[in-house]
């Protein structure tokens, strides 16, 4: 089918039909390893992972032949019956997760996991009142959009109550209009007087993720968790760690985002990358936690066969060709090719994130930083002429999102690079 029957077929049965980042839309055909073609055979080296979903590459031989050999024997189950793949991934989760994190359950998606996760504190703790974080997001559902913290991702979801969001960690745009570090992290400090005058006094949960994806990749200072966790622990709260963007290995040197904060988590969300593009979601809990809910709990698709087939091996292959060890040393080198480009263009405004989880933040003026929207649309335009396919987010949609597969080597960084520089100076230029 061709590029015009696919779009007319989409403008009329699809809705919403307009949601792409390029003027027109990128129907694709198939994908290898690092790289996407479409449906006119044009090839694109994909720096965005399916929203950091393909984690070890596109049709990886190893997870296709793991998912064809489940395929062929049972495809589902659901969460009533207890299958191998489920028990096993739940015990590999159980061994590379940190602290006590033991216990999982699973869904098909992030929003779910989410949602799960939620449920699951207010049974374990008796209270109702969840922390979430500006800019931060949460999924689809209506739960899972009250929790999220930017108006555009929450229609139809601003009626729950019991939700109140925190200041986010957002350094270079610091709410309170302080600069880290003599700021003493008071956005972490200021959690307590939200929990004093617009709570109970008692909450269920702080939910947050260590990098916000959909923010922007905005990356909290170093000593952020450790004093909004704490203070959240006081008043009750457990602390669920949303790492649907930055877990298995994303951030580099460790498994999981949080790992890099030094806090353990009481319950942690995952999705996305666990499965390498397959439907799959979870959340894990510590044990006291797990078995504070009692009752009937089951996901129709949760532990399908075919899903935890694909994580088994994805998680496989990550250990085998793309360890937080691997991604840590890639992603150093894409993030000192970043900031070589930063001092080159006056539009880059800040550069963040860790290991494969890279945001751009481009700005028409660095004093003022005036959000430079216009040219990340550009930029989009210029890449994809380039044959590179990029991602963006941040709260103002000025945040170039650059999270490649973690199999990633040097030499795809560098390609990436040398995409991106060109593309800087033609919309630079333009400015």
């Amino acid at each position: 089918m061709d590029t015009q029957t696919i779009l007319e077929k989409q403008h009329k049965y699809l809705w919403p039909s307009h949601i792409t980042y390029y003027r027109q839309p990128l129907p694709l055909a198939r994908g290898e390893g690092m790289y996407l073609y479409d449906v006119e055979g044009n090839q694109y080296l994909d720096f965005f992972g399916g929203i950091l979903t393909v984690s070890v590459g596109h049709c990886h031989p190893k997870v296709t032949q793991a998912i064809t050999h489940q395929a062929q024997t049972l495809v589902h189950t659901s969460t009533l019956y207890p299958h191998q793949n489920h028990v096993n991934l739940a015990q590999k989760l159980a061994e590379i997760t940190p602290g006590r994190l033991q216990k999982s359950f699973f869904l098909n998606s992030g929003t779910e996991a989410n949602e799960t996760a939620v449920m699951l504190a207010k049974a374990a703790t008796g209270a109702q009142e969840v922390i979430a974080l500006r800019h931060g997001y949460s999924g689809r559902s209506a739960l899972a959009m009250t929790l999220t913290g930017q108006s555009a991702w929450r229609l139809g979801g601003t009626h729950i109550l019991g939700i109140k969001h925190a200041m986010n960690p957002y350094c270079y745009r610091c709410p309170l209009k302080l600069s880290y570090p003599s700021c003493g992290i008071a956005c972490a400090e200021d959690i307590e007087d939200l929990i004093r005058t617009t709570t109970s006094g008692r909450v269920a949960a702080f939910l947050a993720e260590p990098i916000q994806g959909v923010g922007g990749f905005v990356t909290a200072p170093p000593e952020y968790f450790e004093i909004a966790v704490g203070i959240v622990r006081r008043y009750g709260g457990l602390f669920i760690c949303d790492e649907v963007q930055t877990g298995f290995g994303r951030t580099g040197k460790y498994w999981f985002g949080i790992q890099h904060w030094g806090v353990e988590p009481d319950i942690m969300t995952m999705a996305k990358g666990i499965a390498n593009g397959s439907p799959m979601g979870a959340t894990i809990a510590t044990p006291e936690v797990a078995d504070k809910l009692q009752g009937l709990t089951i996901s129709t698709f949760g532990g399908n066969p075919v899903s935890c087939a694909a994580a088994l091996a994805t998680i496989q292959v990550m250990q085998e060709e793309a360890s937080p060890t691997h991604v840590e040393e890639v992603g150093a080198h894409l993030r000192q090719g970043l900031e070589a480009l930063q001092q080159k263009y006056p539009l880059i405004g800040d550069v963040r994130g860790m290991g494969l989880i890279q945001g751009v933040e481009m700005v028409l003026d660095r004093q003022t930083k005036e959000p430079a929207t216009q040219q990340v649309a550009h930029m989009f335009e210029a890449t994809r002429e380039r044959g590179m396919l990029i991602g963006k987010g941040g709260f103002y949609g000025n945040a170039l999102r650059i999270s490649p597969p973690l199999v990633a080597t040097k030499d795809d960084v560098d390609q990436a690079l040398e995409i991106l520089d060109h593309a800087f100076a033609e919309v630079q230029e333009a400015v």
